[in-house]
């Protein structure tokens, strides 16, 4: 299926190329990097000053998190579960506890083992345009993971062809509708990953499911920070203030999206 037509970014020719079908932004300076079994650990160390599994606790209440906002949808009751990029399993293992049927693509090997090994979970450690399966799923999870892949148009496909009607496609990923890239442009593609192939705003996210006969559910921000909004937003001392108006918007720097497929 066709989804994207791309054509110079109006604003930023040289940054990016923007579909006029979506609205998505396909950042032009990307480039495919090896994902080591180093990877996640020095990633993640470097984000958060701690590493992965330093922070299990913190993951695993993110897991909880979002498998309450999941089953608000749909009961777990031996419903079929697939995470691309699971890490080392902490979500699926929260899911598994409430009765999903786990099952998760790694492309660390590190991480799938310890997920395999130590957590007892349904793990391959493959890349997920390798992965094959003749199972379809009734839930399709990948947080911060789509924006590596730089063949969107094969990842959305794929992620489609394996899921069930009226199943799930959840989703975190970084946001243009955020303080950052709407307010300090100079700062987003400063700090602007080198491996992230493509932006979504939560509205042309949407659009991409829309193709797909899916409808959202459930958007939010996963994150609120009013000290990097230079714009109006950011002048409200009341930080209740700007989280209410940025959950009205969809406003953040990073954002999380549910959908079913009809």
């Amino acid at each position: 299926m066709k989804i994207f037509n791309l054509v110079p970014h109006t604003l930023y020719p040289s940054e990016y190329n923007i579909c006029s079908n979506t609205g998505a932004c396909f950042y032009l300076k990307a480039k495919h990097r090896e994902y080591s079994s180093s990877y996640f650990m020095e990633e993640f160390k470097n984000q958060y000053n701690k590493t992965y599994y330093e922070d299990e606790i913190n993951l695993r209440n993110l897991a909880k998190k979002r498998l309450s906002i999941l089953t608000k949808f749909i009961q777990p009751n031996n419903k079929k579960i697939l995470e691309i990029g699971c890490a080392a399993g902490f979500f699926l293992s929260e899911a598994k506890k409430i009765g999903f049927i786990e099952k998760g693509i790694e492309i660390s090997e590190s991480e799938s083992k310890y997920a395999k090994e130590y957590l007892n979970l349904n793990v391959d450690c493959i890349s997920f345009l390798d992965f094959k399966s003749e199972e379809k799923y009734d839930i399709i999870s990948a947080f911060f993971v789509i924006e590596h892949f730089s063949d969107q148009e094969k990842i959305f496909n794929k992620i489609f062809s394996l899921l069930n009607e009226g199943g799930f496609i959840f989703l975190a990923l970084p946001s243009l509708n955020g303080p950052t890239y709407q307010t300090n442009p100079k700062e987003w593609f400063d700090t602007h990953p080198s491996d992230h192939f493509v932006d979504y705003s939560d509205t042309s996210l949407e659009k991409v499911l829309s193709i797909f006969n899916s409808k959202v559910i459930f958007r939010a921000p996963m994150s609120y920070h009013s000290q990097r909004d230079l714009g109006w937003r950011g002048k409200f001392s009341n930080k209740l203030i700007y989280k209410v108006l940025a959950n009205i918007s969809c406003y953040g720097d990073t954002i999380q999206m549910l959908a079913i497929k009809k």
